[in-house]
């Protein structure tokens, strides 16, 4: 009992969509209860209110938040604050996330950093994008990415890179597949490493980054 009340406890942003989506939600929530990633998810929030988060949510029984516009940096620290997290993880949120601690916010991004991130860099539109580059030959690999999160998109310092292969008959749809593999293979792993103190940053300088010694996705 007193190891439970003394876990991390994370929220996660997720926005889905009308009918799906919250995958990653999915598998951080999963992988919560069987200790693959040692944190309480606190709840998770989207800003559909009755979406595939929603659904997926009550499923696992974990409290959902609607969040409507605006999105300014005092309804996140309001959201935050209320749920009691001390972690925030950006799992699919599509929204510029403003006035959180940089320290203690995460993003998963499907594609490589910081060359394809950016406003209006997500989902299919990254996956598009690297295959474009592909075909003008510069570059072999797409991958995921995670980073903390700072006041701009896809900013932050990236602490995870984990390449996928772009096939020369690829499609958008073929790559997101096989990125989803990877987002769902190894989001909980890294994020435990987070929540847990393994990785880490100052919040302002990025060569502040710390990973163990032993970390080989950089």
């Amino acid at each position: 009992m007193w190891y439970y009340l003394a876990m991390e406890k994370l929220i996660v942003f997720a926005s889905g969509s009308e009918t799906g989506g919250g995958s990653g939600f999915q598998e951080l929530a999963e992988n919560a209860r069987t200790g693959v990633l040692k944190a309480k998810i606190a709840a998770v929030v989207s800003n559909h209110e009755n979406g595939g988060v929603r659904q997926k949510a009550d499923k696992l029984g974990v409290k959902f938040i609607y969040f409507p516009e605006p999105y300014k940096p005092e309804n996140y620290q309001k959201i935050v604050q209320d749920s009691g997290a001390n972690w925030i993880s950006l799992s699919g949120w599509l929204k510029l996330a403003t006035g959180l601690d940089p320290k203690r916010t995460i993003n998963i991004h499907p594609g490589p950093l910081p060359e394809f991130g950016g406003p209006g860099m997500y989902g299919h539109h990254v996956h598009e994008a690297v295959i474009k580059a592909k075909k003008e030959g510069k570059l072999e690999n797409s991958a995921v990415s995670m980073h903390f999160v700072t006041e701009e998109y896809d900013k932050g310092p990236v602490f995870f890179r984990y390449p996928v292969l772009i096939r020369d008959e690829d499609t958008a749809d073929s790559i997101d597949e096989r990125v989803n593999k990877i987002e769902h293979g190894w989001q909980s792993f890294i994020t435990n490493l987070v929540v847990n103190g393994e990785i880490s940053w100052d919040g302002k300088d990025p060569d502040s980054l710390k990973v163990p010694d032993w970390y080989s996705f950089l």
